[in-house]
């Protein structure tokens, strides 16, 4: 058995491997991990994989040197946009309909990263720290499980319980007092800011704080000038590809959208998610570009492609989802899905104006290219019409009309 799940498999992990790669944000739990790890004589190396959530490096460095354990940072950035953002828009990969997903997506960037890091450097283990109550723990595992790592590899936290006070006093009588109590579980991202956790417990009364959100909060001096309120966002083949007519890539994009488009509060999401033995956790979220870009690409899908193939391709996009949410990304299945999702996303060029009001984001223009949609509803009637009444029924025995408008 290869799976770390206890502190306790913490010993037998140093007691067998020379290097350990662990998984680091600097949070308390890692850090934690580093502490346990400090009583052994084995190296280690704290890994930080930068998706674009403000990763805070000068505290990184701070908590790494105090363990003695090397530190590196990686960006993945243009990497998750290219391998998971781009693929979670085509795919309108929205949990149950409900809010668009983001940890799931960014595990297996994650991953891969940590499994070529260990790779080059020897390391035979790779330790994560997502508990029972996280999501993260199977999505982490799966992708990793996916990937054909053969060292060991795991969170300590799956079946040792340890509280955050426990953890903090330990750390403090280390010397390390970075650390304060929190409300809330928080994971972060280019593409959502999401929550848990703390005054989240219970769903039947909670409040979400204010200070918990970053980007969509009413800021009117981050609004769009000369009092128009409308951006539009233009697609190339299922991507998207320029802003207010201007060429940008999706990495920048994504940013600017998160402040201009959350500048107007647009883009909250109060929503459930499901443990592994499907006990239901609430969630909150923040993530303004994502919902506009894909609204902007729903409507042009909509615009352009069959209904019956639509149909067919929100089944997949189901499919896609909830594979990626239980861990099990680049399965057969997530990968056969994705096949048809990619097909239909070849069609869909366009471009989409949306109207920005606090709180509201409505489209006031779509424009596809090759469209089915009417544009002009009075003369299509009358042209409809004249060329269905050319079908006229004719006498039993008689075809001379059917073959005249044939």
């Amino acid at each position: 058995m290869r799976k770390i799940r206890s502190i306790e498999d913490l010993s037998t992990v140093a007691a067998s491997v020379d290097h350990v790669l662990t998984l680091f944000s600097g949070g308390l739990d890692s850090s934690y991990t580093l502490e346990v790890f400090k009583q052994y004589p084995i190296k280690v190396t704290a890994l930080a994989v930068d998706l674009g959530d403000g990763i805070d490096e000068e505290k990184l460095h701070d908590i790494a040197s105090h363990f003695g354990v090397e530190l590196m940072i990686l960006d993945a950035r243009q990497e998750f946009v290219e391998h998971s953002i781009v693929a979670a828009i085509q795919a309108q990969a929205m949990y149950l309909g409900d809010y668009p997903v983001s940890s799931s997506i960014s595990r297996p960037i994650i991953v891969k990263k940590a499994v070529e890091v260990a790779k080059q450097l020897g390391c035979d283990a790779i330790v994560h720290t997502a508990n029972q109550s996280q999501n993260s723990l199977r999505r982490l595992n799966g992708a990793i499980e996916c990937s054909g790592y053969t060292g060991f590899y795991g969170s300590p936290y799956e079946y040792s319980a340890i509280t955050r006070e426990e953890k903090m006093k330990v750390l403090t009588q280390s010397g390390l007092l970075v650390f304060s109590s929190r409300n809330v579980s928080g994971d972060s991202n280019l593409w959502c800011r999401e929550f848990e956790s703390g005054v989240l417990d219970n769903p039947e009364l909670f409040e979400i704080s204010e200070s918990l959100m970053q980007w969509s909060t009413w800021q009117e001096e981050n609004q769009l000038h000369e009092s128009q309120h409308e951006l539009k966002i233009g697609f190339k083949q299922g991507v998207p590809v320029t802003l207010n007519e201007q060429e940008m890539g999706l990495l920048d994009m994504i940013t600017y959208l998160n402040i201009c488009v959350g500048a107007y509060e647009v883009g909250r999401f109060v929503g459930f998610d499901h443990l592994e033995e499907d006990e239901k956790v609430l969630e909150v979220r923040e993530a303004p570009a994502a919902l506009v870009l894909m609204k902007a690409y729903k409507h042009l899908e909509t615009a352009i492609l069959p209904t019956d193939l639509l149909m067919l391709k929100s089944q997949h996009q189901t499919v896609w989802t909830m594979e990626a949410v239980e861990g099990r990304w680049e399965s057969m299945l997530q990968q056969a899905s994705y096949a048809l999702i990619a097909y239909t996303a070849k069609t869909i060029s366009g471009s989409v104006t949306f109207r920005l009001s606090r709180g509201n984001l409505l489209a006031s223009s779509i424009k596809a290219e090759h469209p089915r949609y009417i544009t002009d509803r009075d003369n299509w009637e009358i042209n409809t019409a004249r060329k269905r009444s050319l079908r006229r029924v004719t006498p039993m025995g008689s075809d001379e009309t059917l073959k005249k408008y044939a």
